[in-house]
């Protein structure tokens, strides 16, 4: 049999002639219902695969949202995320959502701002909102934030916040101790900190007290939101340990100068030694040994000290002296005093140039005492230094006063030493100013010294420099001579008279030349001195108001045969009474002596830099061909004067106002010059500071309207 392959019998079955009429009827059945099962299964499948991709799709996007909710930044959900970046990362608005008690809370910052220090288990960062949205927030509060990150005045903050409270809690216990030199590093930039210290001060305000509190390694001033009813007076010499934000201190171009501590309130602070209910209550301590090495820890409490008055400044300054030696205190009490009354003293140790100053001084009186005789010297044994806070007597001729001083300041020589005698404005009265230029006076006060801050001693030493004489009354002062009559004028007459009388007394002429010849040379000098000191100020060395009216006429009349321009820049210094009131006065003169000499360099040779007085200065610039260029010296001036200026080992900051109106020559007029540029001042100052302004005559008709 043969044998058939499997291809064979297909091919011979789907040739079949008997099949023929069969087979094409189930063959199109047959394909019919596989078209039909095909369609149905691809409807089916395509709706599976639809639903899914939807569904793909969405769950993505949720996801994509949740993490990204700022256009694809991460949410930042703790503190410390949120603190660590970078100013350029900050800016860019991560969204930020945290959960933390708020550890401070001032709701008026003074900028229309909140405060809000916020504190997790990561650290802490500064929230910002506006005060209207500040809500009932208050420290101990749980509270729910989210915004967005970005830059502050020093590090990141969170801003565009909304903040919702949900709970109370404790603040937080045993936060880090630091010190303060860790602390002026900025590594500790608003995080909840622990310090230790002794109060030595009290400031209080309407909304605000500053307690001023010296560490172990330095000062610092910590801010606490006033309560009603609180004492805080009682703090002063109290040793306390503190919780508190720490936030830096900055100048105009975020640099960090300083810092200073953000307190809660008194329930951030414990008192680990009480103060002495009575300040008077330590050991009283000889002048003499203050600052010694036996006595040097007493510096970090009140001291207690027993003298007589030698010099009382009501309200400003206090001087005693007690068997051993004399020495000045700072203090806000005016109680007054007769001169030789025995009083107690209390207060903290500090130095001023090279010798010990007491701070925050308080005083009561012990009756009793006699008036202390002033010591007669000479301006040779004053500058050895050892006469500091002394009661001296001293002659000297008078040269000058010092017209931009607010108190009577007389301008005394001695032999080869200029000095000058001050005697404040409230003790001044009318009988202040009768002493004539040329006068030989005999003055009593106390004697203050200054320091070479400079000079560089082997063993240790300071180098006084300069002294001046702080006076009590009008009555420190007694005429000794009066103004010579004569005169180089008044000389020649007599010299006329004597050649026409007689020549026979040739030789008297020769000697009465000579001794004319002294007299006019000595005269020239001591007038070349006072139009020195009439024309430059004495303090800083620039021009007065005298000189600078001589060159703007100068400059007017050159610029109108020229055709060129001039322009005048008023500049004052920014809160400059506060410097003083925080630094003392002779930070201030510091300040006024470092603002003269970047002035100088941040114009032109020819151009002129003068003192008005007080913390008011004025530049000229003449032949101007390019007016426009005035404002990027006005921008130069207040970016060199916002530099912190070192003095007695701290940085003062330090910024300037300054108002301009430039000119061309048919529109000269002085007057109008120094009034509008006084004007454009004005609109700096209260445009916020720190800036320069431009004279615009229709900013200053509708102020005036």
């Amino acid at each position: 049999m043969q044998k058939t392959s499997f291809g064979e019998l297909y091919r011979r079955g789907r040739h079949d002639p008997t099949q023929d009429t069969v087979r094409p009827q189930r063959k199109h059945r047959l394909l019919g219902a596989c078209r039909s099962c095909v369609l149905v299964v691809d409807a089916i499948l395509f709706v599976v695969l639809f639903a899914s991709c939807l569904r793909f799709q969405g769950l993505t996007a949720a996801a994509q949202s949740a993490r990204n909710p700022a256009g694809g930044l991460p949410t930042l959900t703790t503190a410390r995320a949120a603190h660590s970046l970078t100013i350029v990362e900050a800016k860019r608005g991560y969204p930020v959502h945290l959960r933390g008690v708020v550890t401070y809370f001032d709701p008026d910052y003074g900028t229309g701002f909140a405060a809000i220090f916020v504190h997790d288990a990561t650290g802490s960062i500064f929230v910002k909102q506006p005060s209207a949205l500040a809500g009932k927030l208050f420290p101990g509060a749980l509270i729910d934030v989210t915004g967005v990150s970005g830059e502050g005045g020093f590090g990141p903050v969170v801003v565009d916040p909304q903040v919702s409270i949900v709970g109370r809690a404790l603040l937080p216990p045993n936060p880090p101790r630091v010190s303060l030199p860790h602390l002026n590093t900025g590594a500790e930039d608003a995080q909840w900190i622990e310090v230790e210290g002794t109060i030595h001060g009290v400031l209080e305000y309407n909304h605000s007290v500053t307690l001023r509190l010296e560490m172990l390694d330095g000062p610092v001033n910590v801010a606490l939101i006033r309560e009603p009813g609180a004492i805080y007076s009682g703090l002063v010499d109290a040793k306390v340990r503190l919780h508190a934000n720490a936030a830096p201190t900055i100048n105009a171009n975020g640099q960090m100068i300083g810092v200073h501590l953000m307190a809660p309130n008194l329930s951030a602070l414990e008192v680990l030694e009480p103060a002495p209910g009575d300040p008077f209550a330590r050991p009283i301590i000889p002048i003499d040994r203050l600052l010694h090495w036996d006595q040097f820890s007493t510096s970090f409490h009140r001291v207690h000290l027993r003298g007589a008055v030698t010099l009382q400044w009501p309200g400003l300054s206090l001087c005693i002296r007690d068997a051993t030696r004399g020495i000045c205190m700072q203090t806000d009490q005016d109680t007054p005093l007769d001169a030789g009354r025995v009083v107690d003293v209390a207060g903290f140790v500090g130095t001023a140039n090279n010798e010990p100053v007491i701070t925050d001084a308080v005083f009561r009186s012990t009756g009793g005492g006699q008036p202390v005789a002033a010591e007669p010297t000479t301006a040779e044994k004053a500058l050895i230094g050892k006469q500091d806070s002394e009661l001296i007597q001293i002659e000297g001729q008078l040269i000058g006063y010092d017209l931009t001083s607010s108190d009577t300041t007389l301008l005394l020589s001695s032999g080869k030493t200029l000095f000058p005698a001050i005697l404040p404005k409230s003790l001044a009265g009318p009988e202040a100013s009768p002493w004539k230029i040329g006068s030989r006076l005999q003055v009593s006060g106390i004697c203050t010294v200054g320091i070479d801050a400079q000079s560089h001693v082997r063993e240790g030493i300071a180098v006084t420099k300069s002294f001046r004489v702080l006076m009590r009354s009008p009555a420190d002062v007694v005429v000794l001579e009066r103004p010579s009559w004569w005169t180089p004028a008044h000389a020649v007459l007599l010299l006329a008279l004597a050649l026409t009388v007689t020549l026979c007394v040739l030789g008297w002429v020769v000697v009465l030349r000579r001794r004319i010849e002294q007299q006019a040379d000595l005269l020239r000098e001591s007038e070349a001195m006072f139009r020195h000191l009439a024309l430059h100020d004495a303090l800083t060395g620039l021009a007065t108001r005298l000189l600078l009216q001589d060159r703007l006429n100068v400059a007017m009349e050159s610029a109108k045969r020229r055709g060129t321009g001039l322009a005048v820049l008023m500049v004052d210094i920014d809160k400059f009474k506060d410097i003083n009131d925080t630094y003392g006065h002779q930070a201030g003169d510091e300040v006024l002596r470092v603002t003269a000499n970047r002035l100088l360099r941040s114009v032109r040779k020819e151009d002129t830099v003068a003192r008005l007085g007080g913390d008011e200065f004025v530049a000229l610039l003449p032949g101007l061909t390019h007016l426009p260029m005035v404002e990027g010296v006005a921008a130069k001036i207040v970016k060199a004067l916002a530099l912190p200026i070192p003095f007695d080992g701290r940085e003062v900051p330090v910024s300037v106002s300054v108002g301009v109106c430039a000119s061309t020559a048919e529109d000269l007029h002085a007057d109008a010059l120094l009034k509008n540029a006084d004007a454009a001042l004005y609109n700096a100052k209260a445009s916020g500071r720190n800036r320069y302004q431009m004279f615009n005559p229709d900013t200053v008709s509708s102020e005036t309207e």
